[in-house]
């Protein structure tokens, strides 16, 4: 499916508020149906929440600049094809049972990479690549077959095969080397937004913006997930109660900075009333790139949580409770500059807070996990108190 071009610039975009900004997007849209997200793409999502999770697991069990880096590079390879199969259900739905039947490959080959994350500097790294191969011919052979931009996706598929080579070179190799190839292969990735001629693509801001909306849900999730399995089969005591109340009003807190006053809606109008070439610019600076930082915010929170519920009376060690209090500090750096591209109002409290439940970080490491959990979850409440009480008097708009 394409969508006929868009007029509105994107230096008038930045020029009106939101409220102008959603009467475009309006205007924009009239005469074509609404493009939502379709049941198999959530269906797609159970293996992204496979794929966080096992990421989280082995972050929390490499709590080292080392795992640190292999994970970065893990999550920057599989959300950048994850993020490309968004761009192609937007252009072409899995409306037809070839589509899906598609689609459900492209499944089983993420779950595959999925699977390998484990072990994927340890031996499994071979089975990471040829999946990853596997993803990138089935995602260019689908985008070829919509007659999308033609030469586009030529050029998109052939950097997107250069990349999956690096990846499945790098799978032979281990430890420093791998991560080199790996790296370079994440590299790549500037490469083939080069390569694929951006502009040629026209994206739907209403599914586009929805999907990544879910995606973060699913993240969310995981946080969930990981207080679970802290708890594992520890008796629910007092203690285990509060530290996991106090992380679920962290996991609210996240959601929170990104779905309220209906910030996503707005980035929706937003999207829609950019030309194209400003739209998929912006696709990729706040949707790849934007949301690759909150995904990664995301995770050294699950893991530094898990650990926390795993000893609520104890101390955690000092990289446990950086990856805590980090986690939660590049979330709100992110979404605030992310905000801030939106001109979404206000951001400075996020800045403070981020500064703040860094700050909260030698108290995990010294006194207790529930307490630094305690001090992150108030630190929230007081940002979004301190925004409540801006947007009340109408002075937020300075900020």
């Amino acid at each position: 499916m394409t969508v006929p071009p868009r007029t509105a610039s994107s230096a008038a975009a930045a020029a009106v508020p939101i409220a102008a900004s959603a009467s475009s997007a309006s205007v924009a849209s009239a005469g074509e149906p609404a493009l939502k997200v379709a049941p198999l793409e959530l269906f797609l999502d159970l293996v992204f929440v496979f794929t966080v999770t096992q990421l989280t697991g082995s972050l929390a069990h490499h709590l080292t600049p080392g795992g640190l880096a292999q994970v970065m590079v893990m999550l920057a390879l599989i959300w950048w094809m994850y993020d490309a199969f968004i761009w192609l259900t937007n252009a072409m739905p899995p409306s037809t049972h070839g589509r899906r039947g598609l689609l459900m490959l492209a499944m089983g080959a993420f779950l595959v990479i999925s699977l390998s994350v484990p072990h994927a500097f340890q031996g499994s790294g071979a089975a990471f690549g040829w999946a990853y191969l596997v993803v990138v011919l089935l995602h260019t052979g689908m985008f070829g077959a919509a007659g999308v931009a033609p030469e586009s996706v030529l050029r998109m598929g052939a950097a997107n095969l250069a990349l999956g080579g690096l990846v499945v070179a790098g799978g032979y190799l281990t430890g420093t080397v791998q991560l080199v190839f790996w790296t370079a292969a994440f590299a790549m990735q500037y490469v083939t937004q080069r390569a694929a001629r951006l502009p040629a693509f026209r994206l739907r801001s209403d599914h586009f913006v929805e999907r990544h909306g879910l995606i973060m849900i699913i993240a969310f999730g995981e946080s969930v997930i990981a207080i679970g399995v802290g708890a594992g089969a520890l008796g629910l005591g007092p203690s285990l109660i509060a530290v996991a109340l106090l992380s679920l009003s962290v996991c609210v807190g996240l959601w929170w900075a990104y779905f309220g006053h209906d910030d996503d809606a707005r980035a929706e109008h937003h999207m829609a009333a950019l030309a194209d070439a400003e739209r998929n610019r912006a696709a990729v600076l706040v949707y790849y790139l934007g949301h690759f930082g909150l995904l990664l915010g995301v995770l050294l929170f699950a893991a530094g949580v898990k650990a926390a519920v795993a000893h609520p009376g104890a101390a955690s060690t000092l990289p446990q409770a950086a990856a805590l209090s980090g986690g939660v500090a590049l979330y709100l750096i992110v979404n605030a500059a992310i905000r801030r591209f939106f001109a979404l109002r206000p951001n400075r409290a996020r800045l403070l807070g981020a500064a703040l439940i860094l700050a909260a970080v030698p108290l995990g490491a010294s006194v207790s996990a529930t307490d630094q959990v305690g001090a992150v979850a108030a630190v929230l409440a007081g940002v979004f108190a301190y925004e409540a009480r801006r947007r009340s008097v109408g002075d937020f708009e300075r900020d």
